[in-house]
C-alpha cells in the first residue's frame, strides 16, 4: 500500500516510516524537513518537501492511505506560535480531509493526543487520583495544542461516511528512541537531565499522573490500522498507551536504571509549574477491537535510550528541543533578511 505520512521525518513519523517499510508498504514522506532529512536518510523512501498549510491535491497522486502526523506537536511548541499551531493542526487538517475525500482515499489515521482529557483542577483535586478516562469521556481541553487537536478530531469525524473511514488515535505522552530524537518529553527529559545534571526535579512532588506509550508501539498501532477491517475501525477513536504513571514513579525508574550502572541520581522537590497536567486513560477499547496492547515498557525504553544517546555535552544542542530549534531558525532567518536588506 502506498501511504502518505505527513510529518514523516518527525519524532514519531521517522519511526513510523521505518515500520511501514518493514510491513511491506511504500511510505511517501511529506515534511517541511524543519530538522533536516537525516532522520530518514537511511531509508529508501520517496519524499515531498512541503508545508501542510499549502497542501496540493497532486501530492495525493497514487496514494492509497494517509497517516497524519504533521503539525506542531506539544503544548510549549503550540504556545510559542498559537496562530501557526491553529493553521497547521486545525485548518490544514480540514483541508487534508477534504482532499482525501475528493480523491476517494478511505484509510486515514490521525495522531491525536491524550492531553484532550486534561482539564483545570483545583489544589484539592491534584491530591486525588484522577478518574480513568475512556473514549466516551466528555472533553474540556485547554491550551492552544489541545484545542487545535479537538477541532481537528471534530472535522475528521464529521467527514466520516461510506467513502471515508478515518481512525483517531489519542496517543499518550510518547517516550523512546527515534532518529529525530527529542528531549522535551517527560521520560526522555529525565534521561537527559540524569546524564547532564545527575539530578531530577519533581515539581509539586511529582504526584501527577500521565498516560505514556513508547514511540514504536505508537507506530505499530497506525500500521495495524492499515490492515484492520474498515467496518471495525472506521470513524472510531482509540486511546493508545502502555500504562499510566505518576511523574515521581518515572523519575524513580530513570534513577534506578542509572543506579545499576553505579551512577547516583538525586531526586529534588520543586514548586508546581503554572500549567499542571494530571490525567489517566484506559486502552481497553484498543485491546478489545484491534487485539493490540502496547507493551514496550518505560524500563525497556530507558535502557535502550541510555545505550544510544550521544555524549552528555552534546545533549544541549537546540535540535533536540522543539521551541529552542524554532527560535534559533527564526533568528537565523531574521539575520538573513537584515543582511539582504543591507546588501
Amino acid at each position: 500500500m502506498r501511504v502518505l505520512v505527513t510529518g514523516g521525518a518527525g519524532y514519531i513519523g521517522a519511526v513510523l516510516t521505518e515500520h511501514l517499510i518493514r510491513a511491506g508498504h511504500q511510505p511517501v514522506v511529506l515534511d517541511r524537513f524543519f530538522w533536516g532529512r537525516k532522520p530518514i536518510e537511511h531509508l529508501a523512501v520517496e519524499t515531498i518537501s512541503g508545508d501542510l498549510r499549502e497542501m496540493r491535491e497532486e501530492w495525493l497522486d497514487g496514494i492509497d492511505a494517509v497517516m497524519h502526523f504533521g503539525g506542531l506537536s506539544n503544548d510549549p511548541t503550540a504556545e510559542y506560535n498559537t496562530d501557526a499551531n491553529w493553521q497547521m493542526n486545525a485548518v490544514a487538517t480540514e483541508r487534508l480531509v477534504e482532499l482525501c475525500k475528493r480523491r476517494g482515499i478511505r484509510r486515514f489515521t490521525f495522531a491525536s493526543s491524550a492531553s484532550l482529557y486534561d482539564t483545570e483542577l483545583s489544589a484539592q483535586e491534584l491530591e486525588r487520583t484522577p478518574v480513568m478516562c475512556d473514549e466516551t469521556t466528555a472533553l474540556a481541553p485547554r491550551g492552544a495544542y489541545s484545542l487545535s487537536k479537538a477541532h481537528a478530531e471534530r472535522a475528521i469525524l464529521a467527514a466520516a461516511d461510506g467513502t471515508f473511514a478515518p481512525v483517531i488515535f489519542r496517543q499518550g505522552t510518547v517516550y523512546g528512541w527515534s532518529p529525530r530524537m527529542r528531549f522535551d518529553l517527560v521520560v526522555n527529559t529525565f534521561i537527559k537531565d540524569a546524564l547532564v545534571n545527575r539530578r531530577l526535579y519533581l515539581h509539586g512532588g511529582g504526584w501527577m499522573w500521565r498516560p505514556l506509550v513508547d514511540v514504536n508501539d505508537c507506530a505499530r498501532v497506525h500500521v495495524m490500522a492499515l490492515e484492520a477491517p474498515l467496518e471495525q475501525i472506521g470513524g472510531q477513536i482509540f486511546n493508545v498507551l502502555e500504562e499510566n504513571y505518576q511523574i515521581r514513579e518515572l523519575a524513580m525508574l530513570v534513577a534506578g536504571s542509572f543506579a545499576i550502572k553505579d551512577v547516583r541520581i538525586e531526586l529534588v522537590e520543586a514548586p508546581l509549574p503554572k500549567l499542571v497536567r494530571n490525567y489517566r486513560m484506559s486502552n481497553a477499547k484498543l485491546s478489545k477491537t484491534l487485539g493490540f496492547t502496547p507493551s514496550v515498557t518505560v524500563l525497556e525504553s530507558i535502557e535502550n535510550m541510555i545505550g544510544k544517546l550521544p555524549a552528555a555535552d552534546e545533549l544541549a544542542h537546540p535540535q533536540y528541543y522543539n521551541v529552542r530549534w524554532m527560535t534559533l531558525l527564526e533568528e537565523i532567518h531574521a539575520s538573513q533578511r537584515a543582511f539582504d536588506t543591507i546588501y
